[in-house]
């Protein structure tokens, strides 16, 4: 293979790693509200009860527009778990947030989670921690690299989703150990 030709392979194929880490940050936004609520209240700063755990919301303390949302849970409100229900009760601030475009996008999410069976919610869930126990600078990257996939074509994207799922194991391992070598390096770089 020429030297141009490998040079091509290298992008598609660290595009091709993007697009795996696409999967795992379409669903992130969803999964930080449904299935992570209890860090999601503390990360808020949420109202604690005794010895540090979430404090109860009462139906009654919810405003108009937030019962409105979450008429749904009226009559179990009380039997949800308090991290639920502040999850719940700040999901509604931030709804209330958002522009129309934003909250149709929102709902197309969780239509698409709501659609995937529990075997890859739960992929889904272990992604996500995975990312979130990432460092800053990790985080950042694979976001700089899945807004690079989400600029791609629809074609070109899913050229690279084809490209992906047809490597063997063994090639999408070694391609993920050549991009933490290159990583690895480039951070020695730039620490000097």
């Amino acid at each position: 293979m020429n030297g141009c030709g490998r040079i091509v392979k290298r992008r598609w194929a660290a595009a091709a790693s993007a697009a795996v880490v696409a999967t795992l940050l379409a669903s992130a936004p969803v999964m930080a509200v449904a299935q992570d609520a209890p860090s999601a209240a503390a990360a808020a700063g949420a109202a604690t009860g005794p010895a540090g755990a979430p404090a109860a919301v009462p139906w009654s303390q919810l405003s108009g527009p937030q019962q409105e949302l979450l008429k749904n849970y009226a009559g179990s409100w009380d039997t949800l778990p308090p991290a639920r229900q502040q999850a719940l009760a700040k999901g509604t601030d931030r709804w209330a947030k958002m522009s129309p475009q934003e909250r149709a996008d929102a709902k197309d999410r969780f239509q698409r989670w709501r659609s995937l069976d529990p075997q890859d919610r739960e992929r889904a869930r272990k992604r996500w921690r995975e990312f979130q126990s990432m460092d800053p600078e990790d985080q950042a990257r694979i976001r700089k690299n899945y807004q690079k996939f989400r600029d791609l074509s629809p074609e070109q994207r899913e050229r690279l989703r084809k490209y992906w799922k047809n490597m063997s194991p063994a090639d999408r391992e070694r391609l993920r150990e050549r991009m933490k070598e290159r990583r690895a390096l480039e951070r020695r770089r730039r620490l000097g």
